[in-house]
C-alpha cells in the first residue's frame, strides 16, 4: 500500500488459500478495504490478473520449482527490479470494442501506453505525486535497469531445486540496486559499463525456462503432534539455520532421541517446519522498502542521493 500511488479501495482475488484467510480478511476490514473474490470454477473473473502470467512472471521465473528462505529472497530482489521494469517501460493496449460478425471477431485497442503514462492519463493522481512518477521515469535508465533484471534471473535460477550447485558455489542473494539503474548517477559506479547490444542476442539460454511439472502424491493423517515436546529444540536450531532442510533435523531427532521417532514421521516435521517458515517470512525486516519509495520528505534527489551513497 506504501508502494501504490493511489489509494486501495477494492481488492478482488482468487479462491487460493493464499488471499481466502483471517489475515488477509482482518486486514481489509481494518483498513476499510472492500474484499470480494472470484466465483469458483470461472477463470475469466480473473482474467485482468491472470493475464500477466504468461509475459511478465512465467517469461522471467520460468517453471522451475523453488524452495527455501534463500530463493524467496532472490525472487523477492527480481520482483522489485521487474515492477519498474514493467511499469515504466512496458506498453500494453487495452480492449475498446470487441464486436461478432458472424465467425469473425472484430476487436477494436487503445493507443499503447505504458501504466505509469496511462495513469498519468488519467490525471486522478495530486500534482505532487504525478511530478514524483515523471521524475522516476526520467532517471532510471531501462538499459541498465534491464541488466540488472538479467543478472538476477541468473542468480534465481542457480536456486532452482533440479540445478546442481557448482563445487564450493555460494548461492546468496543478489540485491537489486536502485541507484545503478539511474541515468544521471552511472559515474558513481566502479561496474563496467553495459552494452545493450550484449542484451539482446540472437541466440539466448534460459530466458525463458519451462519445466514439465512435477506431480507429487500427498497423503494426511490426523493424529496428535509428535514433535509437540521437542518443538522448542527445533524452532531454535531454524532461527540459526534457516535454510536448514527438515531431513537433517529429523535425522538430528533421531540420533539425539533412539527409537522415538520412527521414518515414517519426516513428513509431518516437514509440514510443521513449512508452517514455522511462513510465519518466519512475515518477520523479515524489509529494509528495502524505502528505496521502493524513492520519494524522502524532503525532496526526490535526496532519497535517490541516500540510496547510492548507501
Amino acid at each position: 500500500m506504501q508502494l501504490i500511488p493511489f489509494p486501495v479501495l477494492g481488492l478482488d482475488t482468487d479462491n487460493g488459500t493464499e488471499f481466502i484467510n483471517q489475515e488477509l480478511i482482518s486486514f481489509c476490514k481494518k483498513n476499510q478495504i472492500s474484499f470480494t473474490r472470484g466465483r469458483a470454477y470461472k477463470k475469466n473473473d480473473q482474467c485482468f490478473v491472470e493475464q500477466k502470467n504468461g509475459v511478465v512472471v512465467r517469461q522471467l521465473v520460468g517453471y522451475e520449482r523453488f524452495e527455501g528462505i534463500q530463493a524467496y529472497k532472490q525472487l523477492n530482489e527480481l520482483y522489485r527490479a521487474t515492477r519498474l521494469y514493467v511499469n515504466f517501460f512496458q506498453p500494453s493496449m487495452k480492449l475498446q470494442t470487441k464486436s461478432r460478425d458472424g465467425a469473425r471477431v472484430h476487436r477494436a485497442y487503445d493507443t499503447a501506453r505504458t501504466p505509469v503514462h496511462r495513469l498519468l492519463k488519467w490525471e486522478i493522481l495530486s500534482t505532487e505525486k504525478q511530478t514524483n512518477l515523471r521524475k522516476i521515469f526520467e532517471s532510471l535508465d531501462p538499459v541498465l535497469l534491464l541488466g540488472q533484471i538479467r543478472r538476477i534471473q541468473d542468480a534465481l535460477w542457480r536456486h532452482a531445486i533440479e540445478e546442481k550447485p557448482a563445487p564450493g558455489e555460494n548461492k546468496t542473494a543478489v540485491p537489486f540496486n536502485v541507484g545503478e539503474c539511474l541515468s544521471h548517477n552511472q559515474e558513481n559506479f566502479d561496474s563496467t559499463p553495459v552494452n545493450p547490444l550484449n542484451l539482446y542476442k540472437e541466440k539466448e539460454t534460459r530466458r525463458y525456462r519451462r519445466n514439465k511439472k512435477v506431480k507429487v502424491s500427498r497423503h494426511w493423517r490426523t493424529r496428535e503432534n509428535p514433535f509437540e515436546e521437542v518443538w522448542d529444540e527445533v524452532c531454535s536450531w531454524l532461527k540459526d539455520r534457516p535454510d536448514r532442510t527438515a531431513k537433517s533435523i529429523f535425522l538430528e531427532l533421531q540420533r539425539r532421541y533412539p527409537g522415538v521417532y520412527k521414518n515414517g514421521q519426516l513428513r509431518t516435521l516437514q509440514r510443521h517446519i513449512k508452517v514455522w517458515r511462513s510465519k518466519a517470512i512475515l518477520s523479515f525486516n524489509y529494509e528495502w522498502l524505502q528505496d521502493e519509495l524513492f520519494v524522502a520528505d524532503d525532496g526526490f534527489t535526496t532519497q535517490f542521493s541516500s540510496t547510492v551513497s548507501g
